[in-house]
């Protein structure tokens, strides 16, 4: 059996007295979409902050991508991708430059940025307007560039930090394809929404409430568990307890 790509067990993580991730315990495995759901405040962004290689945890155990989140979190930056609704792209560099920028951080050499540049571009449909600077694009147009930035060097996790905040329902489906595709591709993805209909997406979802994880399993398990139609009503029972 394959180990899982990302791993966590008792992770905690307290400022202070104030205890932020409480003993959180999952496993994900190879190209599965998780769900990391919960309101705001309830603790997922110091979750994946730990997850990331971002935040030392106080305590508890966790791998990401075979790495320990105590002492490997240069390597887990290098097999990770990242974005989120708030800071995804360079607004006063051009497409072209951030997709150069990016790849180049993630560690391309000059010839697979060229390459990568040219297939990203062409995939995309961004030929007219590649030396247009970014916070020109339209949102839809930005998001899906930075998603494909994210995983331009077929990193083994991408964590999607409400990635499809803000944009139009049409534009948010075309973004979940480019998901389903990575997810295929054997990339695993870890992504926090506050759209309800989005976790019905997601292979498996887990529910924070004050730091702990109060609900993991399928949409389907959910709802069955809490006599439920629907992600929004399980979502609203749990989170007002």
């Amino acid at each position: 059996m394959d180990k899982p790509v990302i791993y966590s067990n008792d992770l905690t993580k307290n400022f202070g007295s104030f205890c932020a991730v409480n003993k959180i315990c999952f496993e994900i495995k190879k190209g599965e979409i998780f769900g990391f759901l919960g309101a705001n405040g309830a603790g997922k962004t110091t979750g994946i902050k730990m997850l990331t290689g971002l935040l030392t945890p106080s305590s508890g155990e966790a791998r990401v991508a075979g790495f320990d989140v105590f002492t490997e979190s240069e390597k887990i930056k290098k097999n990770i991708g990242y974005m989120s609704q708030k800071f995804s792209l360079y607004n006063d560099l051009t497409v072209n430059e951030n997709i150069r920028f990016y790849a180049g951080v993630y560690g391309l050499s000059k010839k697979e940025i060229k390459i990568k540049k040219k297939e990203l571009i062409a995939k995309l449909g961004l030929e007219d307007v590649q030396d247009t600077l970014a916070k020109e694009l339209p949102l839809g147009w930005k998001q899906k560039l930075a998603f494909s930035i994210a995983i331009i060097h077929q990193p083994k996790v991408v964590f999607l930090d409400e990635p499809t905040g803000g944009v139009d329902p049409i534009t948010r489906r075309q973004f979940w394809e480019m998901i389903f595709d990575a997810s295929a591709a054997g990339i695993t993805v870890l992504v926090t929404t506050h759209y309800m209909d989005e976790a019905e997406y997601c292979d498996r979802i887990s529910i924070m409430v004050d730091g702990k994880i109060v609900a993991l399993g399928t949409p389907k398990e959910l709802k069955n568990q809490y006599n439920e139609e629907d992600m929004n009503s399980i979502f609203v029972k749990l989170a007002r307890g």
